[in-house]
């Protein structure tokens, strides 16, 4: 099943959430930002055993392409067991597109947000 989703996963021993947050976009995308352009948004429930801990991020505007983002981070696929990158596309999308590109779990929670 192919489906957009946002950088995010769990949170290393010791860790706190906005350290983990941007651990995770820094693996998942290779961006690195101020913490300033950062905006905490709390925790919301995501799945029946999950929770999210979201930031808004306000991207600079020199963030109009996204041709050079990397994600260096990896998982074992669960039929082929091939290392897959947990990232493998990047785009912009609006709320309009969340309905459509992201399981409806993620769509219902981004679009309960206000952005």
């Amino acid at each position: 099943m192919n489906f957009w989703d946002i950088p995010k996963g769990r949170m290393n021993p010791g860790e706190l959430p906005f350290q983990a947050a941007k651990r995770e976009l820094f693996e998942e995308t290779g961006l690195a930002f101020n913490d300033a352009l950062f905006e905490e948004l709390g925790g919301f429930k995501y799945q029946r055993n999950k929770r999210l801990h979201l930031y808004k991020l306000r991207a600079p505007e020199t963030l109009s392409s996204l041709s050079h983002l990397r994600c260096t981070s990896y998982f074992s696929h669960q039929t082929t067991g091939i290392s897959t990158p947990e990232m493998d596309g990047f785009r912009w999308a609006s709320r309009t597109d969340i309905r459509v590109l992201c399981p409806f779990p993620m769509a219902e929670c981004l679009l309960s947000l206000a952005w």
